[in-house]
């Protein structure tokens, strides 16, 4: 097994950086085609969208006016409605002429001659004709088309008015990029390009956590460490402490599932309305905060640099040296980050807090949505939150325990070789 060990050590460093750069290679196409995914479904052009609505009524209300037809039944219905209208707005109207009328000598003639020669009394007995007319004009497809435009129109107008511009922008571009007709069409396309990545690039991530126990089972289970079989140990913890700093770590993805309810008669229905969404690696996000120019976020953006890339980075280096130069074995700088940074690097804690902030922020997206859930009966709204920790994570989480392990197996061989 001695013999073999420094031949497995370096085929699982081969394999390591080969089935790493493809896996970096995959989640990078994963995540640019994720995030023109998410683009498309932002609620803002969805449920918060004027001209998706616009759209949504204007459909309805041309369903509604196509669905008016006037039969024997509902002709006589009508009939007796608009009758028993025209002869309330006629006798309103009556009313108001004489009042009208009766406030100068000349109105009162007026309305003295429209009295005896019987003018209102002539338009009620025409009710009948106007009815019959208004249901022939409501009646005619023609007259319902000029309708439904008219409110179309008005819809239209009044929306325009009222709300502001949606920027389509970053939308347009997307849809240009993919040269997909329709949104949905360019949504399942990426859709199922994301789950074909997920499919291939499962085996390699499956991969990558089998040659990082069987790394730790080296380090653990045998014995008589060579100086040299440490070094591709050091790279396979390097290896994976790159995934871990450039890949994303954690996913938050809040949206609306599903939403149902019924206007006017009908039910709408909206899909897949992304209210949040970040995915960031630790690099991404020290790059965030070194750009936002303000003090505070600056300095964690630096303590975060430090104790997740600097401080590793600086273990791994200073473990290379010891090995290589024995004249360095008496080093303060160089012992102190082997055997001694571990307690203040807070790789391990800078985990755990990862993980906790992302069962925290889990919890609230999801009372909140649930929250969401309940505003309205009339509303079926399926509210979910898919936060999921991502690959980063893990190879961080791989990246310290290695690490740790290696500094106690370098610690144990010099005390057994002394």
């Amino acid at each position: 097994m001695t013999k073999l060990r420094p031949i497995l050590l370096i085929i699982l460093l081969l394999a390591t950086c080969f089935v790493g750069f493809n896996t970096y290679q995959q989640e990078q196409e994963k995540i640019e085609l994720k995030n023109d995914l998410i683009e498309l479904s932002k609620i803002k052009y969805g449920l918060f969208n004027v001209d998706e609505w616009k759209v949504l009524l204007a459909d309805i209300i041309s369903k509604k006016i196509e669905e008016f037809n006037l039969d024997d039944t509902n002709r006589d219905e009508m009939r007796v409605k608009i009758s028993d209208f025209l002869t309330t707005a006629i006798d309103e109207l009556e009313d108001r002429y004489y009042e009208e009328k009766s406030n100068s000598i000349t109105g009162w003639f007026e309305s003295g001659i429209a009295s005896l020669t019987g003018t209102f009394g002539k338009i009620k007995k025409d009710i009948p004709i106007f009815t019959e007319q208004i249901l022939d004009f409501l009646n005619d497809p023609e007259n319902r088309e000029a309708i439904r435009k008219y409110l179309v129109d008005k819809l239209n107008e009044y929306s325009d008015n009222t709300f502001s511009k949606t920027d389509y922008s970053a939308y347009n571009q997307i849809q240009y990029k993919y040269a997909i007709k329709n949104s949905q069409g360019t949504k399942d396309f990426l859709s199922s390009s994301i789950q074909e990545i997920e499919s291939n690039i499962k085996p390699l991530k499956n991969s990558l956590i089998l040659i990082a126990i069987a790394t730790l089972l080296l380090i653990v289970l045998t014995k008589g460490f060579k100086r040299l079989e440490f070094i591709p140990v050091i790279l396979i913890g390097l290896a994976f402490l790159l995934m871990g700093v450039f890949l994303p770590m954690i996913e938050i993805d809040a949206r609306i599932s599903e939403m149902t309810f019924t206007l006017l008669g009908e039910e709408v229905q909206f899909k897949n309305q992304v209210l949040y969404y970040k995915s960031k690696s630790i690099l991404e996000v020290v790059q965030l905060m070194f750009s936002q120019n303000r003090i505070n976020l600056i300095a964690v953006g630096f303590l975060v640099l430090a104790f997740s890339v600097l401080l590793p980075v600086s273990k791994i280096i200073s473990s290379v040296f010891y090995i290589q130069s024995p004249k360095l074995k008496d080093n303060r700088f160089i012992k102190f980050m082997i055997f001694k940074s571990g307690k203040w690097s807070m790789a391990d804690v800078m985990v755990i807090a990862i993980f906790m902030a992302y069962i925290g922020f889990d919890g609230i997206i999801s009372e909140q949505l649930r929250q969401l859930e309940g505003l309205s009966k009339s509303i079926e709204l399926l509210a979910t939150n898919q936060s999921n920790l991502l690959f980063g994570f893990f190879a961080f989480t791989i990246f310290v325990l290695l690490s740790l392990f290696t500094s106690q197996k370098i610690q144990s061989t010099e005390i057994n070789q002394s």
